[in-house]
């Protein structure tokens, strides 16, 4: 079996995820390849493959703009196709987020037949405590082991919706325009900066640009925050935004508890429930 992994990650989680996917498809014997998706957006010949994954970050209950762009140029086909996405809390609303996405590949024919969503430390919003973000990713990767095999067996598996999930999907998908606005207010502090152009680097988008000494920041800003989350010295603002900003990786090698902060109560009873059901997908394994 061939599989083909179409992958969008800011923060580098989900491209952690799309990665552990492809480890254990491997040692299944699958044949798998991965493609980022960037700008620009280029062809891809899908014919090889008989299962197309596409892997992105929840964007306020929505895929972000440049997955729907990417979908938008895969070719008409009947491939099977999975959907695998990550956020920082596991509310239903956020099942929501592959509608349109599913809109738009099921009108060129794919073979819809499994979608999953973990969980994984926010790089938006505010900073989980290292504990709670090392439960986050280890339940995750061991999830995985368990859905991985659903695909391999062709065991089909779908995410409950929330009954005005595609109305508030609908709504909140001014975030792709808005972002756009809110990418060209980033400012860099030349203070702190250290010129080292990580931020040009891990921009997906093709965002940053730097001229005569300046950093210029355009209108394809997807949200990401790949470059203030990554920078080493947490020199980049990011508009609007910025009082929700998280810089800098977490340790994975802590205590896994639940959080500890000022945050504890946040979502608390979505968590103890996806980690239940987690814990019983894992015991009960195929």
């Amino acid at each position: 079996m061939k599989f083909a992994l179409f992958v969008f990650s800011g923060s580098g989680n989900t491209v952690k995820i799309a990665n552990k996917y492809k480890s254990i498809l491997e040692d299944d014997g699958a044949e798998v390849i991965t493609h980022m998706i960037t700008l620009p957006l280029n062809e891809v010949d899908i014919t090889p493959y008989d299962f197309i994954g596409i892997f992105y970050p929840i964007h306020a209950f929505n895929a972000p703009k440049i997955v729907l762009d990417f979908a938008k140029m895969l070719p008409v086909s009947n491939k099977k196709l999975f959907i695998v996405k990550t956020s920082g809390e596991p509310l239903i609303l956020n099942n929501a987020s592959s509608l349109k996405l599913l809109s738009i590949l099921k009108k060129k024919g794919y073979n819809f037949t499994n979608e999953y969503s973990y969980c994984m430390p926010y790089n938006m919003i505010f900073r989980h405590d290292d504990g709670f973000a090392t439960k986050m990713n280890s339940t995750a990767l061991k999830l995985i082991e368990v859905d991985a095999l659903e695909l391999v067996k062709s065991i089909p598996h779908y995410l409950k919706k929330c009954p005005m999930g595609g109305v508030i999907s609908f709504v909140f998908r001014i975030e792709h325009p808005a972002m756009k606005v809110n990418g060209k207010l980033f400012r860099v502090n030349k203070n702190k900066c250290v010129n080292c152009m990580q931020c040009i680097k891990n921009c997906p988008t093709k965002n940053i640009s730097f001229e005569n000494g300046k950093f210029h920041f355009k209108n394809n800003c997807t949200m990401c925050t790949a470059c203030s989350f990554n920078c080493p010295t947490n020199a980049i603002s990011i508009g609007v935004l910025n009082s929700w900003k998280v810089n800098g990786r977490y340790s994975l090698t802590s205590e896994e508890c639940f959080q500890q902060t000022t945050h504890k109560n946040y979502c608390k009873k979505a968590y103890i429930r996806y980690f239940d059901e987690a814990d019983m997908r894992i015991k009960n394994r195929i």
